[in-house]
C-alpha cells in the first residue's frame, strides 16, 4: 500500500478529508510511526508501524477507527505503545497475549455457567436413564441397558435412597471428597457396610460417566472416587461382616415387651416376630406370599433360599394363630407395604433401627440387626440342648461332605418339635 509522506502534522481536518481508496497519511515529530488509512469502503483506521524488538521485523498494529477515536485520542494511545516498544516490548503481541487470556476467561465462564444447574440427582439420573437402564430412541427402537432388569432396578434403589436423599440437590461440581467421605460413614455407622459399599461404587460410576461425556469441567477430580482412596486408606471396611450378634434371653424379654410400643411400623413389627419363631432370614420372611402357606399342615415352603434349595419350614402354633389373623387383613403377600402392597423391602428394617438409635427411641440394648434375630433363634435352640443336626436343619443350612451326601433326612417332625419348644420359650420370657 503506498503511503503519502506528509511534511506536516496530521490534523483532524486532513483525517476526515481523505478519499476512499487513498493513500495512508503518516504523523510526524514525537508521532512518527502513526499512520491513517482509509480503504475504499470509507472506513478510517489509526495503525501503529513500528519494527518489532523481539523479531526485528516490522509490525502494523491496528489502534482504532475514526470518527470512535479522535486523532488525539489515537496520537495517546500511540504514545503508551511506543514507550512499551523502547522498553523491549512489542505492543502487538502483548495485545496478542491479552486476547487469548481474555478469550480464555471467557470460556471458562461459558464452560462454568454450561455447568450450572446440574445437580447430583441430574447427574445420577443421566447415569441411570442414559447407560444402566433400557431406554428408547427417538425413533422408539429399544436400547438394552447396561444391567439386567433386576440390576437396574436395584441400582436405581441404591442411588435414590441414599446420595439423592442426602445431597440430590447440590451442584454435582460442588460436592467434595469429605462430603462423599461423611456421607459413607453415615450408612456404616448404621450397620449398612454393603449398602455403603454399593452407594460409593454407583456414584464413583456416576460422576465417571458424567466427565466422559464433558457434563463436568474436564479438570474436574471424580469426588467419589477420591471418597474411595481416602476410606481405604483409613481401612474403612465396605463389605458384609461376619456377625456374632445374638440376643441373650434376657434381652429377648426386653425385646418381646419393648416391640409392641415401639416406633417400627406394624408391618415391621409382624416381620421380627414371624422372624423370631421360624429363624427364617428375614429377607425370605419380607417376599413370603400367602400361596406358600399351608395352614392345615402348619408350613411355610420357601422356594427360593439362600442355598438355592427349596424347603418348607415348620411352623409353630403361635405362628399359625399369628397368621389366620393376618390372613384378614392381606391379599397376596404377608408383609406388603401399606401404599404399594408390594413386599417391603428387608433394608427398612435397617434403616428404621438407625433412625430410631439416632432419636434416641430404640431399645437400650447393645446394637442388633435384624439377622441378628435369625442367630439368635439358632443360639436359643442350643441352650434348649436341641441337637445340633436339627438345630441346622431348623435353619435350612445345607449339610457338607459325607453326611450331606448319604444323610438326606430333613428332620421335618423334628424341627417342627424344637420350633415348639423355642416359641413356648419365647412365650415364657414374658
Amino acid at each position: 500500500m503506498t503511503t503519502h509522506q506528509g511534511s506536516k502534522p496530521l490534523t483532524s481536518k486532513t483525517v476526515e478529508n481523505m478519499k476512499p481508496g487513498s493513500p495512508d497519511r503518516s504523523d510526524i515529530g514525537e508521532y512518527r510511526g502513526l499512520r491513517v488509512s482509509r480503504g475504499k469502503s470509507g472506513r478510517t483506521s489509526f495503525y501503529y508501524r513500528y519494527r518489532s524488538p523481539l523479531t526485528g521485523k516490522l509490525v502494523q498494529m491496528n489502534i482504532g477507527r475514526f470518527p470512535e477515536m479522535s486523532l488525539a485520542e489515537a496520537r495517546n494511545q500511540f504514545l503508551i505503545l511506543k514507550e512499551a516498544r523502547l522498553s523491549g516490548m512489542c505492543p502487538a503481541n502483548e495485545k496478542k497475549k491479552q486476547i487469548e487470556a481474555e478469550a480464555t476467561v471467557k470460556n471458562e465462564e461459558a464452560l462454568k455457567a454450561s455447568h450450572q444447574g446440574f445437580s447430583v440427582k441430574k447427574l445420577i439420573d443421566l447415569y441411570l436413564e442414559e447407560y444402566i437402564e433400557d431406554r428408547k430412541t427417538p425413533d422408539g427402537k429399544l436400547v438394552l441397558g447396561a444391567r439386567k432388569p433386576k440390576g437396574q432396578a436395584e441400582t436405581r434403589r441404591t442411588l435414590e435412597s441414599d446420595p439423592i436423599r442426602g445431597f440430590g440437590s447440590l451442584e454435582a461440581n460442588e460436592l467434595t471428597r469429605q462430603m462423599v467421605v461423611e456421607h459413607i460413614m453415615g450408612i456404616v455407622n448404621r450397620g449398612a457396610n454393603v449398602q455403603a459399599g454399593n452407594v460409593l461404587r454407583e456414584l464413583t460410576a456416576a460422576y465417571e460417566y458424567a466427565i466422559g461425556l464433558g457434563r463436568l469441567p474436564p479438570d474436574f477430580a471424580n469426588p467419589a472416587l477420591l471418597a474411595k482412596a481416602s476410606l481405604r486408606q483409613a481401612k474403612v471396611k465396605l463389605t458384609s461382616q461376619k456377625g456374632k450378634r445374638a440376643l441373650s434371653d434376657r434381652e429377648l424379654k426386653k425385646l418381646l415387651e419393648w416391640l409392641p410400643g415401639s416406633i417400627y411400623t406394624p408391618t415391621q413389627k409382624n416381620i421380627i416376630r414371624f422372624t423370631l419363631w421360624t429363624g427364617c432370614r428375614t429377607g425370605e420372611v419380607c417376599v413370603a406370599e400367602w400361596k406358600d402357606i399351608d395352614m392345615e399342615k402348619g408350613t411355610f415352603h420357601i422356594r427360593e433360599s439362600k442355598t438355592g434349595a427349596e424347603r418348607s419350614v415348620q411352623l409353630p402354633k403361635q405362628a399359625v394363630e399369628f397368621l389366620r389373623f393376618l390372613r384378614l387383613n392381606t391379599e397376596k403377600y404377608l408383609f406388603p407395604s401399606t401404599k404399594t402392597k408390594l413386599p417391603i423391602q428387608q433394608k427398612q428394617l435397617t434403616e428404621q433401627a438407625w433412625r430410631m438409635r439416632k432419636n434416641g427411641k430404640m431399645l437400650e440394648i447393645d446394637p442388633w440387626v435384624p439377622h441378628d434375630l435369625r442367630r439368635t433363634v439358632r443360639t436359643g435352640l442350643s441352650r434348649l440342648r436341641c441337637p445340633n443336626e436339627i438345630a441346622e436343619a431348623v435353619l435350612g443350612h445345607a449339610r457338607g461332605g459325607i453326611e450331606g451326601t448319604y444323610d438326606l433326612h430333613r428332620y421335618e417332625a423334628e424341627c417342627c418339635e424344637w420350633l415348639q419348644k423355642w416359641a413356648d420359650h419365647l412365650d415364657g420370657l414374658i
